[in-house]
């Protein structure tokens, strides 16, 4: 647990950085542009790359060595950050900078993130599971609520520059935590070059995970209703920030204050869930948190007033960490520590493609079909717009309320789906007793 800490503590502070260098460059691009399309294609160009990521990272993350790894997805970070300040004090950046460096960014951090999962199950007890997962999430509502207040009043002071200089000396921190610690290597260190070039091997490898799923159903319910609700998730947060900045009048401050409190939600969510830990009806509780949090981002769509997106964005952040925290519960008890770097990589890859595609609706959903069909004069916004008002941010406002509405739904048929409510029966724990443990 000791080491689990330390590395835990680095990572905050770079994921402190990283999103204060998010938020500053979301504020940058609407400033440019004014429309939510590029915003959504920064998250898109971020996350496509880890598709590719997750082909090969699976069977990278089972083979090498785990703290290189690690060091290289932050020291790439740091560089891709020191790119775009290069690129900012000569005024030579632009929009599809931010894009190529998300997708570097993107490949490795994926990378990066599959390699620190699999390590829980080898530094924590089974029966902390949840809490290990909720930590994850004490780290992001951390991130999330420092990382918006301190990047607005930074903004306004020291700039853009001077975000991406306090990012950089967060990115020396974590790299510094994970070279203290003592990390254990991948699961077959040896002839790792032989193994690697072993083209044959290799494939067997990369579809392992998907043989693996085949035969176990009921983790194919679980990954496929967390997929849908994934796609509903990430259309909404594509076009969130430029909702709150249209609707209220590009105050950064607003957006800074939204943000801020939805990470204070999941902090303390994640505080909750860190004492705890958890009931046995992990399933339940997962569907239970989803529909929660999806119904507050309803209600930051249909009411325009920034008192009760505060309200909303509390109780959205702290019902956001419920279902994370119990699905990867899950998934570190049934499948077994010595694969999960392939199974975990498999599930990502199609997380990954179905997150991908949501980013890339999102804005021109907004853009080119909600947004227009809420101006004045338009059908919807006669029929709508004593609801969601009219003009500009009211067409996103009704994307978010009704994507989130079917989400609801979503999550109360779960509760029909055998496969899902006979997961813990049907599918048994995998029994860590004889694995070693880290000193």
């Amino acid at each position: 647990m000791v080491t689990f800490f330390i590395i835990w503590l680095g990572q905050l502070a770079s994921l402190i950085g990283s999103e204060m260098t998010n938020f500053a460059v979301t504020i940058w691009a609407w400033e440019t542009t004014g429309q939510a399309t590029p915003l959504s294609l920064l998250l898109f160009f971020s996350q496509t790359p880890k598709i590719l990521a997750a082909l090969f990272a699976g069977v990278i993350v089972d083979r090498f060595d785990r703290k290189q790894l690690l060091m290289i997805g932050d020291g790439v970070a740091g560089l891709s950050t020191i790119v775009i300040l290069l690129l900012f004090l000569t005024n030579d950046l632009q929009i599809w900078h931010l894009y190529l460096t998300g997708a570097i960014n993107g490949l490795f951090s994926q990378i990066q993130t599959l390699t620190f999962l699999p390590l829980i199950a080898l530094m924590v007890p089974k029966k902390h599971y949840t809490r290990a997962s909720a930590m994850n999430g004490v780290q992001q509502g951390i991130a999330y609520t420092v990382a918006p207040m301190s990047a607005g009043f930074l903004y306004a002071y020291i700039g853009f520059s001077g975000v991406l200089t306090v990012d950089l000396i967060t990115f020396i921190i974590a790299i510094a935590t994970i070279i203290y610690v003592r990390i254990p290597p991948g699961s077959t260190p040896e002839n790792i070059t032989q193994k690697f070039l072993n083209w044959e091997t290799f494939f067997q490898e990369l579809t392992f995970g998907f043989n693996y799923l085949s035969q176990r159903p009921s983790l194919v319910a679980l990954l496929s209703i967390f997929l849908v609700h994934l796609f509903i998730l990430n259309t909404n947060v594509a076009i969130l920030s430029p909702m709150v900045l249209a609707r209220s009048g590009t105050q950064e401050k607003v957006l800074g204050t939204v943000m801020m409190i939805f990470g204070i939600g999941n902090m303390l969510s994640a505080v909750f869930m860190t004492i705890w830990g958890g009931t046995k009806n992990r399933v339940n509780n997962l569907l239970l948190g989803r529909g929660l949090q999806l119904g507050s981002l309803m209600m930051l769509g249909l009411f325009p007033d920034p008192i009760i997106w505060i309200i909303f964005a509390f109780s959205g952040g702290f019902f956001a960490l419920f279902p994370g925290s119990f699905y990867q519960s899950i998934w570190l008890s049934k499948v077994d520590t010595s694969v999960q770097g392939k199974v975990f990589a498999t599930r990502s890859l199609i997380s990954q493609i179905v997150l991908t595609l949501a980013l890339v609706i999102g804005g021109p959903m907004a853009d080119y079909l909600f947004e227009p069909a809420m101006e004045k004069g338009a059908v919807l916004a006669n029929l709508l717009g004593g609801i969601f008002g009219t003009g500009e941010g009211a067409g996103m406002a009704l994307q978010c309320a009704l994507l989130s509405a079917i989400g609801v739904l979503l999550c109360l048929l779960g509760y029909r789906l055998p496969l899902l409510q006979n997961l813990e029966k049907n599918l048994p724990d995998c029994d860590y007793s004889s694995l070693e443990k880290l000193p």
